[in-house]
């Protein structure tokens, strides 16, 4: 068949007009999976609950039937071990899933889920989640690789919590907030996140988050407003890229 097709075409006469070629049409550009709206569509989003800042979604220890979604807003999980100690685990946000243990047989959240903002979730119960895992291919990939992403993530947290000055980690966190690195354009401007909270995420003490915070302001990496919302400018990179 290769070399039949490297032959030259038989010579057509003058009197024999060939017959008009098919204009080939551009194939469109296929559109980036979007997640919420296969949701919507789904019938998966159409249970929403809001909470206010500080609120608590799922508890320790607390059956876990259901996988939420965060539309709007975020939620910090945490972990309080039997001497009474809470460790912040994870930040999560907009685009963020949590409650996916239940998928894999966890009858109780191994933490606390508590809003650091107004939030909106979307509510999936335990059973439709796994349907539309088994029966969507192209949900199920982007989820996958979503848990894959986010387990990486924990990992360097970890690395991170072990290895790097508290310096490194403040600004590290602060990127992360800001969804530097995530699909689509980072937020850069925070969720009115306290020092309090931010000296539990690195594992130091407020007045040294404080310390830290008024020397990138000073050199430009982030700014306050008047609300005292963290502005995030991408030259933070620099704190964590420098050894």
């Amino acid at each position: 068949m290769l070399l039949l097709s490297m032959l030259p075409s038989p010579i057509r006469r003058v009197s024999d007009p060939s017959p008009p070629r098919a204009t080939r049409k551009t194939q469109p550009k296929i559109a980036a999976f979007d997640v919420q709206l296969f949701l919507d569509s789904a019938g998966l989003g159409r249970k929403v609950s809001k909470f206010g800042a500080k609120e608590t979604v799922l508890g320790q220890g607390h059956p876990e039937r259901s996988v939420m979604y965060i539309q709007e807003g975020g939620v910090k999980l945490t972990v309080v071990n039997e001497s009474g100690k809470e460790a912040v685990v994870s930040i999560l946000g907009p685009g963020d899933f949590f409650g996916e243990g239940c998928l894999a047989g966890q009858s109780v959240s191994v933490a606390t889920a508590t809003t650091i903002a107004p939030t909106t979730l979307l509510v999936i119960a335990k059973d439709k989640m796994i349907q539309v895992l088994h029966n969507e291919s192209e949900f199920s990939d982007r989820f996958i690789a979503y848990m894959l992403a986010r387990n990486l993530r924990v990992e360097e947290d970890l690395i991170d919590q072990l290895f790097n000055l508290s310096e490194k980690r403040l600004a590290r966190t602060l990127l992360l907030l800001a969804r530097y690195g995530a699909r689509g354009q980072p937020e850069k401007i925070l969720p009115k996140v306290t020092q309090e909270l931010l000296a539990e995420m690195i594992g130091t003490t407020r007045s040294r988050v404080n310390f830290f915070l008024n020397k990138f302001r000073k050199l430009g990496f982030i700014q306050y407003d008047s609300d005292r919302e963290i502005h995030v400018d991408q030259s933070l990179l620099n704190v964590v890229l420098h050894e």
